[in-house]
């Protein structure tokens, strides 16, 4: 079901050592057949032309520095690491750039396996991360023989000597020249089918938020800055041209998704703006379309990050 990991452009590119204008080819590509019915978690202000249904945490976030989340198909709010769908409701799930920031890698890669028969997972290397840490990120994550090892974060730097003796100098022509030159080495572009063969280490290490100042405050910006301006028409017409436009406005939710309270699978309409768990009563609100599959609290609102 999965076809080659990068499109004929982006090797014509790389066999021509022109692997930057590559790079910003590969989120045109998706190796799946035109019915194959595409997920994409941590979706954000720049999702994938490709996807069906997206989902992110928040529709504001200071993870993603407040970008705006980009609600151009059906649009899911809920968590990665309790999906409000269906077992294997999908073909593929995409996440790119979400699961560093997860704290319980397990139980995320488990619910992408639970819902979707294959997909693709991206993160920077944890070389990377390494010496060029991000605030927000609590794993480091790298692949060794097909297998992705993923270490937890003590806190946004794991080790401040090696940042320190880094930036003056080193950082400028890495961050600046070598990595935009050469991003494919310096990230983890991971396709998998049926199942996802990682390991966590360091299983006991537990993220201190008071040492990472970034999570709650400002930060240094995450991989996917928001688009302004020209560049921002540009991707929403990119999508329009490249997504499946007719399909994904035709597309019913309510089939997909199962309550992430007691995943419980029958899920009513209450009227135009609640749903509700057959099962355990729970109530979700819908705003202009949007499934937002965190519990209300008896106030009848949803959270708020």
């Amino acid at each position: 079901m999965i076809g080659a990991p990068e499109s004929a452009p982006m090797r014509l590119l790389r066999r021509f050592g022109r692997d930057r204008l590559a790079w910003s080819l590969r989120r045109l590509h998706c190796p799946v057949p035109r019915d194959a019915l595409v997920l994409e978690v941590g979706s954000g202000g720049n999702p994938y032309a490709r996807a069906n249904v997206l989902l992110d945490a928040y529709e504001a976030t200071r993870e993603r520095h407040w970008v705006p989340l980009v609600a151009d198909r059906p649009t899911v709010l809920g968590f990665v690491e309790n999906l409000p769908f269906r077992d294997q409701a999908f073909d593929f799930v995409i996440a790119s750039h979400v699961l560093e920031h997860s704290t319980e890698p397990a139980r995320f890669l488990g619910e992408l396996q639970r819902v979707a028969r294959a997909g693709y997972i991206e993160v920077p290397d944890a070389f990377m991360e390494r010496v060029n840490p991000y605030r927000d990120h609590r794993l480091e994550i790298t692949v060794r023989d097909g297998r992705l090892l993923i270490r937890r974060k003590p806190g946004w730097r794991t080790d401040p000597t090696l940042v320190e003796l880094y930036e003056p100098r080193a950082k400028r022509w890495i961050a600046g020249e070598t990595i935009p030159n050469h991003p494919f080495d310096f990230h983890v572009r991971h396709y998998w089918r049926g199942r996802i063969d990682y390991e966590v280490l360091d299983d006991d290490v537990q993220f201190d938020p008071d040492e990472s100042a970034g999570i709650a405050g400002g930060g240094t910006a995450p991989h996917e800055a928001g688009a302004t301006g020209l560049r921002q028409h540009v991707l929403a017409g990119l999508r329009r041209l490249l997504s499946q436009g007719a399909r994904n406005r035709a597309l019913d939710l309510l089939p997909l998704l199962r309550c992430p309270a007691c995943h419980h699978p029958d899920l009513q309409g209450c009227g135009p703006e609640i749903l509700q768990c057959a099962g355990c009563g729970a109530r979700y609100a819908v705003r202009d379309g949007m499934m937002l599959m965190h519990p209300m609290s008896p106030e009848g609102t949803p959270p708020t990050p």
